[in-house]
C-alpha cells in the first residue's frame, strides 16, 4: 500500500489507508496472498523485506516460518497497525528504497499496482536484495478492477473531470513487467495474469471506500456520496447478484525473479 505520492503525470495520488477499515473491507486481501507466499517458499533465517507490507498479516507468517523480516509501506495507520503486532516495520515510501544488499528475498502482496513509477521501485528492491536474491509478488496486473476503473472514470467524466488524471493504479501486462524486470538485472523465472473474480465482504461501496481515495479527491466532499452511489448503480448489473453478493473483477499478476549476481 501507499500514502500520497505524484503519480506518472505528476498529479499527486492520495490514498488515506486506515486499518480498520482496510480490515473491515478488505481483509481477504491476505487471505488470498497464501499463493504468493508460497511462491515465496520462506525459509529460516532468510531474512526478508516485506514491501507495502500493510497491517503486517503475511509479515507475520514470515516471521513464523522463522524469517528475520522488516516491513514497509507508505501508510502510517497501516504501520502502526504492524508495530502493534510486534513487528517491525517502518513507514517508507516504496518509490525511495534506501536499501543495500541487505536482503536474501523481497516479498510484495497487493502493493506494487500503488507505486505508478515502476522502475523506481524495481531498481530500490535490485538495490536491497544480495546477489542470487528473490523478488517474488502478486499485485493488480492488467484488467484489474477494469469494471470499477470505468465506472468512476465515466462518473467523473459526467461532471467535466478528467479521471484518468486522478487514477491511482499501475496494472501492467506479463510481458511489460517482465521488460521492466530483466532491463534492472533480475532474471524472471515465472510470470502469470490471474483472473481472480473475488466476492466482497461488504458491497462494492465498502470497496470504493477504501481504494478510491484519489478518484473521490476529484470532487467536493459534499458530492462524493452521491458519485459514489452513481458508480454503484453502473456497477451493480456487472459486479452485484440477484442475491446482493458483490464480486470484484480482479486480475492478479504474479511473478518471481532473481537478481543476477
Amino acid at each position: 500500500m501507499t500514502g500520497p505520492s505524484e503519480g506518472r503525470n505528476g498529479t499527486t495520488q492520495t490514498q488515506d489507508w486506515q486499518a480498520d477499515r482496510y480490515q473491515v473491507n478488505a481483509g481477504f486481501v491476505a487471505v488470498l496472498g497464501t499463493p504468493v507466499l508460497e511462491l515465496l517458499n520462506p525459509q529460516p533465517g532468510g531474512r526478508v523485506l516485506d514491501l507495502g507490507c500493510g497491517d503486517g498479516v503475511l509479515t507475520e507468517k514470515l516471521v513464523a516460518a522463522g524469517c528475520s523480516v522488516v516491513g514497509v509501506d507508505a501508510g502510517p495507520d497501516m504501520i502502526a497497525a504492524a508495530r502493534a503486532k510486534g513487528l517491525d516495520a517502518h513507514v517508507v515510501d516504496g518509490h525511495a528504497l534506501s536499501f543495500d544488499g541487505e536482503f536474501d528475498a523481497v516479498f510484495s502482496n497487493a502493493a506494487l499496482h500503488w507505486m505508478q513509477r515502476p522502475q523506481e521501485v524495481i531498481a530500490g528492491v535490485h538495490r536491497a536484495l544480495k546477489p542470487g536474491g528473490r523478488f517474488v509478488a502478486e499485485f493488480g496486473g492488467h484488467g484489474n478492477v477494469a469494471a470499477i476503473r470505468t465506472a468512476m472514470i465515466a462518473v467523473l467524466g459526467q461532471r467535466g473531470i478528467d479521471g484518468a488524471e486522478f487514477d491511482p493504479w499501475y496494472f501492467p501486462t506479463p510481458g511489460e513487467y517482465s521488460g521492466l524486470l530483466e532491463a534492472a538485472g533480475f532474471t524472471v523465472h515465472s510470470v502469470e495474469l490471474i483472473p481472480r473474480p473475488t466476492p466482497l465482504p461488504t458491497d462494492v461501496g465498502g470497496w470504493l471506500d477504501t481504494f478510491a481515495d484519489s478518484f473521490f479527491a476529484a470532487v467536493p466532499p459534499t458530492d462524493r456520496a452521491e458519485v459514489k452511489g452513481q458508480v454503484m448503480d453502473l456497477l451493480r448489473p456487472v459486479l452485484c447478484d440477484s442475491e446482493g453478493q458483490w464480486t470484484a473483477d480482479y486480475v492478479r499478476l504474479r511473478f518471481s525473479a532473481s537478481r543476477s549476481a
